[in-house]
């Protein structure tokens, strides 16, 4: 086996093989009579190690020892819990290589996506750690004579956080560090397909940083054994999720069941549209980036390229050109930009919706093809709407290419989707393209860019079947806090009876 780095250093606690070990309340446990889940390397399908299947036993004693633990820790002063944020920001950079090692091992991340994935979750962290002095309350007036309003803004307590696997460290990282500054405890799932990355690792980080016993446990897992109980547990009063909208809606249900709020994002089917006013060139450089970027699997990546008729061609052939040059296979070779797919049963829908596509009427420009778990950037020409790469979040390396013909048109198509993440617009007439970003429902819309966007003090979320609330900066502080309303009486009051 590949010897992983940054595994802990179980002591006494545990006999562990590197990372085989749970973080369960505050202690690296091993695995007993758990099963386990296998953890792949997704280019070589050379298992990594293996880590313990967490059991409904492991949640309620995960979210009762982060429940006992939080209330010392809101009682911390700011600095000391932004100390604590702090220092898991300087573990991260410090370990900035090995990080990017286990990102490409686990989780198929090409080192340009890597680099990229660092880069948001520290800047999510470098916010959080400033979230302790920012919790500001506010006195207001009354209506009542002699009574003093004071309104503080408070921990919610308790918060559940279940990721994905694609951007496992920083969609992870972009709820516990806020949820951790803000004076919460955190129980974590992670994806199965990526427990060290998106969960163990973070064990690891706070550890290190010096977070109390407790305050934050990590459980992996399938989401058929435990997710129902780390979303409908009694304990967490938020539960953020992040992934497809079927299972979001489910988490929803689950974490409503207890007046939790869900934090949900979900799925995207962003359009990048290419007016008949782009820059063709730009345009094809932003498409490539936004629809190839660690192969597609990105919920704010281009899934569907609407192009004005009048440009049409050109975009293709540049686009084509721009996939076909595109270096693929190991994610570990610095020079290489498309990795695997993370698992077959991703590639084998993938490959699948390419061959239906192409089989309903659309023209194969580049790629289609594939070697083990890396599929080849493929562009597929006289696409339409329906068809299945561009109905249905592919989340792979695929741009299905839409002609259009008027401002109105492209409105109407980029709508035609039950989702609102992401989108972006490409016109040298910036009234053309704020006519259309305004048109577009959605979250998040960029001109002159493409739809992967993701800055750490800039609300992030979709509209639609796309999410519930807001990340980053003051959204996902609103969001692990609670506002609690304290009026003090200073003069006797005169009551009607």
């Amino acid at each position: 086996m590949t010897e992983l780095p940054l595994s802990p250093d179980a002591g006494t606690d545990a006999e562990t093989d590197g990372w085989n070990a749970l973080y369960l309340a505050g202690k690296w446990t091993d695995q007993g009579d758990r099963d386990s889940i296998s953890v792949e390397n997704p280019y070589t399908r050379e298992e990594l190690t293996t880590v313990p299947a967490g059991t409904p036993d492991d949640v309620d004693q995960a979210y009762e020892a982060a429940a006992a633990a939080q209330e010392q820790w809101a009682d911390q002063p700011p600095q000391g819990r932004a100390q604590v944020v702090t220092a898991a920001l300087e573990f991260v950079r410090d370990n900035r290589e090995a990080v990017l090692e286990l990102l490409a091992l686990e989780a198929g991340s090409a080192r340009v996506k890597g680099v990229a994935e660092i880069q948001t979750a520290t800047g999510m962290m470098q916010q959080a750690a400033s979230f302790p002095f920012r919790m500001d309350g506010q006195q207001t007036e009354s209506i009542v004579p002699g009574k003093e309003n004071t309104v503080e803004r408070v921990p919610v307590g308790v918060v559940g956080v279940i990721s994905p696997w694609n951007f496992p460290l920083h969609l992870s990282m972009r709820a516990v560090a806020p949820a951790i500054a803000a004076g919460n405890g955190v129980v974590l799932k992670p994806a199965s397909n990526t427990p060290i990355t998106g969960g163990l690792l973070l064990a690891r980080i706070f550890e290190e940083a010096g977070a109390p016993e407790g305050l934050i446990s990590v459980v992996p897992g399938s989401g058929s054994e435990i997710g129902d109980e780390i979303a409908g547990h009694d304990i967490p009063r938020v539960v953020a999720f992040t992934g497809s909208t079927p299972v979001g809606l489910s988490v929803a249900e689950q974490a409503a069941g207890n007046c939790a709020l869900p934090a949900l994002e979900l799925g995207g089917n962003n359009v990048h549209v290419v007016t008949d006013r782009a820059d063709v060139e730009q345009a094809a450089d932003a498409g490539a980036f936004g629809s190839f970027l660690h192969q597609g699997q990105i919920c704010i990546s281009a899934n569907r390229h609407l192009v004005h008729e009048e440009v049409y061609d050109e975009y293709v052939d540049q686009l084509a050109e721009r996939a076909a040059s595109l270096p693929t296979g190991d994610p570990t070779d610095e020079e290489t930009i498309i990795g695997p797919i993370i698992d077959e049963s991703q590639r084998d829908q993938i490959i699948e919706y390419i061959e239906d596509t192409v089989a309903e009427g659309a023209t194969l420009e580049a790629g289609g093809d594939h070697d083990g778990l890396v599929v080849e950037p493929t562009v597929l020409a006289d696409a339409d709407n329906d068809m299945p790469a561009a109905c249905n979040e592919h989340f792979g390396p695929v741009a299905p290419v839409i002609p259009y013909s008027s401002t109105e048109e492209a409105i109407e198509l980029a709508n035609d989707t039950i989702h609102g993440l992401s989108g972006s617009v490409h016109s040298q007439d910036l009234a053309q393209a704020r006519r259309i970003a305004d048109g577009i429902e959605t979250g998040m819309i960029h001109i002159n860019d493409q739809p992967v966007n993701d800055e750490p003090h800039v609300p992030f979320g979709g509209m639609k079947q796309s999410g519930l609330g807001r990340y980053n900066g003051e959204s996902i502080l609103e969001e692990v806090t609670t506002t609690k309303w304290i009026s003090v009486q200073r003069e006797p009051r005169e009551y009607p009876f």
